[in-house]
Formats: structure tokens, C-alpha cells, sequence
């Protein structure tokens, strides 16, 4: 990853978990340096860019209204995401995820293909891929700890697209589901409330 913002300087990460931040398609990672503050202070946050030039945004891969999209493409920034963070996985006692939009198809596919290297995940106002051969992937020895954060009224993420992260969220993970009317895309305050006790219970405890 060539762009990363970290919340502590290099020499204040050892041991500390690890949140990596990943914003959504037709933005940059200074959507997530923003929620720095409203998360807890015990963790240490990466927001990386994403590699795809939109404009003058990035995005991860390309979709449209549908969602749909290229699985090579999907695979190959997955792997690449993942092997930045094994570069420094080392250096912090976990790893979870943070996903908006379309970081949230990042994180969730994430841990569909690596499930064992992710303590939790977060995901805002997004969407698990629904692909045949990214199904056949997965596989769960227990189920992992996932919030998924969203207004019901939000028009970017297609019904179908919904319906389909909601099946798959309940079959194979540990659910927190919450719904804050009026949010529309976006996030908010009362959300990272909910994040953080997330992150403090499955995580720091």
C-alpha cells in the first residue's frame, strides 16, 4: 500500500491492536483518519488508500449500481492488502478490520479468504460481495465477531446487494447488527459509540 495514515508514530505501535481502515469506492483514506478520535485510544489505526485512480478519488475495484464485479480484480487487491499487513502484522498483538462502502466488500472478503488472521470486523454502510466463486471459499472453524452499521433508508447500497450481506452475515459470523434512522450514507457519531464498545468487547478484553 503506497498511502497509510497511521494514528500513532512508529514507535508507539509495538503491541497494540491493530484496526486497518479501508474507505469506500470515489473517496480516500482521509474518510477514515476522521473517525480516529471516536474510536479507542488503545488501538492503532492504518487508513490506507485505496490503489485504484477515480478522478481525483480511488476506489478498490470497479462496480457499478449492481455491484457487480470483476472476481480476478477482487482477488488480486485482496491479496495485496493482505500482504501489507502481514508486512506488519508482527509489530501488534491483532488485527481486525474497518471497512466503509466498499471497504466493507474489502473486509469482509478479507476475512472470507484469510478467516484465522482477523480478530473482528467492522463494516459501515456497505456490502458483502455476492460471488459463486468467492461462496466456495468459505469457510469458518468458529465465527467471527462482525458489526455491520447501516441506515435502512441508505439508496446507495441496491436492496438485493442488502439482503444478500444480511443472509450472509447471519449464516457465518458472530452479528452485532445496528440500524441508525436518518444517517443516510454516511457514518456518525452514535455509530462509532457502538464501534468502539464492539472493538472493546471482542478485542481489548
Amino acid at each position: 500500500m503506497e498511502t497509510v495514515v497511521w494514528s500513532k508514530p512508529e514507535d508507539q505501535r509495538a503491541g497494540t491492536p491493530l484496526l486497518v481502515m479501508m474507505h469506500g469506492y470515489g473517496t480516500d483514506e482521509s474518510r477514515m483518519v476522521r473517525l480516529f478520535e471516536f474510536l479507542p485510544p488503545e488501538f492503532t489505526f492504518a487508513a490506507v488508500r485505496a490503489p485504484m485512480d477515480i478522478g481525483d478519488h480511488y476506489g478498490w475495484f470497479l462496480l457499478d449500481y449492481f455491484l457487480a464485479n470483476d472476481f480476478a480484480d477482487v482477488v488480486r487487491v485482496t491479496n495485496s492488502v493482505h500482504d501489507w499487513i502481514n508486512s506488519v502484522r508482527s509489530q501488534h498483538s491483532s488485527v481486525s478490520l474497518l471497512g466503509y462502502s466498499q471497504g466493507m466488500a474489502m473486509a469482509s472478503t478479507l476475512l472470507r479468504l484469510h478467516p484465522a488472521s482477523y480478530s473482528a470486523v467492522v463494516g459501515l454502510s456497505g456490502f458483502v460481495l455476492n460471488n459463486e466463486l468467492l461462496t466456495l471459499t468459505d469457510s469458518f472453524a468458529t465465527k467471527p465477531p462482525f458489526f455491520w452499521g447501516r441506515d435502512k433508508a441508505d439508496l446507495v447500497i441496491n436492496e438485493d446487494a442488502t439482503a444478500y450481506t444480511g443472509e450472509w452475515l447471519d449464516e457465518h459470523t458472530l452479528l452485532t447488527a445496528r440500524t441508525y434512522p436518518g444517517m443516510g450514507h454516511a457514518m456518525s457519531k452514535t455509530e462509532m459509540a457502538d464501534v468502539g464498545a464492539f472493538l472493546r468487547h471482542y478485542v481489548l478484553r
